[in-house]
Order: structure tokens, then sequence, then C-alpha cells
């Protein structure tokens, strides 16, 4: 793989991270145990990632990720728990495919890592936090298992094709930007009209324009 795949695959993953942490490591760990995504000779210290025992563990925690997921409000309780450890697991595993001989470029790969998947988690939890408020049921399911398809979908378009990651990657942070704000104006407007239906419209926010 070239710089550009490189940096691609390491955008990619650390986004997808934001969304299902255990998943990306138990995807990228098989891909490399089967050979799916191979590796120059200065990142074969990522094969770390395919040991039996890493992919164990993975695989358990995306059971439990898979499970907590789908139960409303549980939800929300695993991503405040996830808050600090879906940043660090993508800012690590970015900082694992960069060349160790070059440090400036292992700093900004941990700082962009960890920062696409702190951004791809609040774009996350903020979606799980609004579609809890609903009182249709089935709802929070539904949104669980669309990511559970596009974090899958994703993962194996980046392996089977790493020259198209980087444009993966910047869709995502497009994505996960955008949700976010629609969002912040959504619950703006939301904790207005409550404000407002209980009588108190001097402490509502302003309009949203």
């Amino acid at each position: 793989m070239g710089l550009a795949e490189i940096l691609g695959v390491a955008g990619s993953i650390s986004l997808l991270s934001g969304w299902r942490l255990y998943l990306t490591i138990l995807a990228t760990g098989v891909a490399m145990h089967f050979g799916w995504l191979p590796l120059p000779e200065h990142l074969q210290a990522l094969q770390i990632l395919a040991n039996p025992w890493v992919m164990g563990v993975a695989a358990v925690g995306t059971i439990a990720e898979f499970l907590a997921d789908k139960i409303a409000w549980i939800d929300s309780i695993w991503d405040s728990v996830h808050s600090i450890v879906r940043p660090l697991g993508g800012a690590l595993l970015a900082l694992a495919l960069v060349d160790s001989a070059d440090p400036a470029w292992q700093v900004i790969a941990f700082i962009l890592g960890g920062g696409g998947a702190l951004i791809s988690h609040s774009a996350k939890a903020t979606t799980r936090a609004v579609v809890n408020i609903s009182p249709e049921p089935y709802s929070n399911a539904a949104v669980s298992t669309g990511e559970d398809v596009a974090t899958t979908g994703l993962l194996a378009l980046v392996i089977a094709f790493p020259a198209v990651a980087i444009v993966i990657a910047l869709l995502l942070l497009i994505a996960a930007v955008l949700v976010i704000i629609a969002l912040r104006k959504l619950l703006r407007s939301v904790r207005g009209g409550l404000k407002r239906a209980l009588g108190d419209p001097a402490d509502a926010p302003p309009p949203i324009v």
C-alpha cells in the first residue's frame, strides 16, 4: 500500500471505530489472518491484531456491543462508557498504521485517528439519544442494525479496495459532522418547544435559522 492508501485505511478504520470498535478490530484481525489486507514491511507489527487471543477478546466485545446496542437507553449507557475507549482505540489503530520511523507522522496519525473516532462516536451517541426519545419500540433496533450493516460493509470495502479508503474516510467524516450539526439543532428546537409548553417562553433558545 502507498502512503495515500495507508492514510485512507487508517482514517476509515479510526472513524468506523467510533461506531463499532470491537467489530473493527475483529474484522481487521481476520483480514490480516487470511491475508486479505496486505501490509508493507514497516506495518507488520499490526499482525498482532490477527493473534487468536486478540481476535477472541474482540469477538466477545463485538457480541456484547451487538446486544447492548439493541436495547433503548442501555445503548446510551454503553456509548457513555466508551466515550474514551473508542477515541483511544481509533487513535491507537491509526498510530499502528503509520511508519514508526517517522515520529511526526505518528503524532499526526494519533491526533487525527483519535479525533476522527471521537467525531463519529459523538454522531452515533447523539443519534441514539434522539432515537431513544421516540416512543416507537423498534426504531432503536432498526438504527443499530443499520449501523452493523454499514460498518461491516464499509470495512469489507476498505479491506478489499484500499485505494478507495481515502474517499470513504472523507465521506464518513463529512457525514458525521453534518449529523452532529443537524441533531444539535433538533435538540435545541425540542428543548425550546418543551420550555414554551411549560409556560416559560422567555427562557427558550432563539429560533434556528
